[in-house]
């Protein structure tokens, strides 16, 4: 649910004649990226025309779109999708595509968050994450054994009967590795 001013009501933000946006909470002016930075903080509002009180949120929020597609990176909506879309206007089923675009949003915001949870649940289950992590417990014990206090007190130079077991560990460890990224292939 998107946070709303202490009252319960969105923020109002209104648009002047000269394009400027002034937030009525912060009593400031803002942009348009700050409008988008609201949106993505899941902060309420409504924008009203200053002049007429007119509810202008929705031509704001698309001409965020319209700028965030123009922009040079990565574009979100496929010109495919924006033909279809294009192609719903005046068409019967223009009424149903509002209710019908909500529900899809909705529906993949839960399996995102599906795809979230199972995906950490995953990494703590993995029995590859957790051998890799016994792994290094094992590589600091040896290291601390083999190098006393080099954990604690950064690097000591080896002694050389011990540079050899070491040399030795890491060549193991290297074989273990090895193992171990071709078991998750």
């Amino acid at each position: 649910m998107a946070k709303r001013t202490a009252e319960g009501e969105p923020i109002i933000i209104k648009k002047y004649a000269n394009r400027r946006l002034y937030n009525t909470d912060t009593s400031s002016y803002i942009t348009l990226d700050d409008l988008a930075k609201m949106v993505r903080e899941n902060v309420d509002f409504q924008v009203v025309d200053a002049k007429s009180g007119d509810d202008i949120t929705h031509t704001i929020l698309t001409q965020i779109i319209v700028e965030e597609e123009s922009q040079g990176g990565q574009q979100m909506l496929p010109v495919s999708f924006l033909r279809d879309l294009i192609s719903m206007y005046g068409n019967s089923m223009q009424a149903m595509m509002p209710s019908y675009l909500e529900a899809s949003m909705a529906n993949f915001r839960k399996n995102r968050e599906q795809i979230q949870a199972a995906f950490a649940k995953g990494i703590e289950a993995n029995p590859l994450a957790k051998m890799a992590e016994a792994n290094f417990k094992m590589m600091q014990n040896a290291a601390e054994a083999f190098i006393p206090g080099s954990l604690k007190t950064g690097s000591r130079s080896a002694k050389p009967d011990q540079s050899a077991e070491l040399a030795q560990m890491r060549t193991q460890m290297a074989e273990m590795q090895k193992k171990l990224d071709e078991l998750s292939k």
